[in-house]
Formats: structure tokens, C-alpha cells, sequence
């Protein structure tokens, strides 16, 4: 079995009295009342993503539009951004 890291970017922005959380990279979103809470679910949201795509041999990598990307449509509502970590184990079965 071999551990294999793969790296995203990820956005906590505001809206209104919550928080969204999105990963560009993926194109994948999640929502919590407050930051950290909106950060963690956007982690679990794309772990299960990615297991979910490499299980069912899809591609996993499916950028956004330029257009509906955080950092070019709405950089004002940017809480936090900060580097999203998943970690794969990956079985092979001979």
C-alpha cells in the first residue's frame, strides 16, 4: 500500500452570516457556520470526491471556469485560502 499526498488549493469566503468553501482545482464545495467548520467540510467533501473518482476510474481534476473562480469574480468575499491536503492509500491487487 503506498500513501500518496495530492495538494489543492481551497477558499473560505463569506456569505452573510455563513461561510462557503470551495476547491477550484476540483470543483467542489461545501458550507459550515463558521470558518474552520466550513474548511473542514470542504476537506472531507473532496476526499470523498477523489476515492469516489479514482474507485470508479473517472478523472478526478476538473477546474472551474476561469469566470466563477473566488480570485477573479468576487476576491472581496475571500475569508481564508489555504492549502487543501488529501491523503490516498492505494491498493493493488495482483
Amino acid at each position: 500500500m503506498s500513501a500518496n499526498p495530492l495538494k489543492f488549493g481551497g477558499f473560505v469566503l463569506r456569505s452573510g452570516s455563513t461561510f462557503e468553501s470551495i476547491c477550484p482545482e476540483l470543483d467542489v464545495a461545501s458550507f459550515g457556520k463558521t470558518a474552520v467548520e466550513a474548511q473542514q467540510s470542504l476537506i472531507e467533501a473532496c476526499q470523498l470526491y477523489v476515492e469516489s473518482a479514482i474507485e470508479n476510474n473517472l478523472p478526478y481534476l476538473r477546474p472551474m471556469p476561469a469566470d466563477d473562480h473566488p480570485l477573479n469574480s468576487e476576491p472581496e468575499r475571500i475569508v481564508e485560502q489555504f492549502t487543501l491536503t488529501i491523503e490516498i492509500s492505494v491498493k493493488a491487487h495482483a
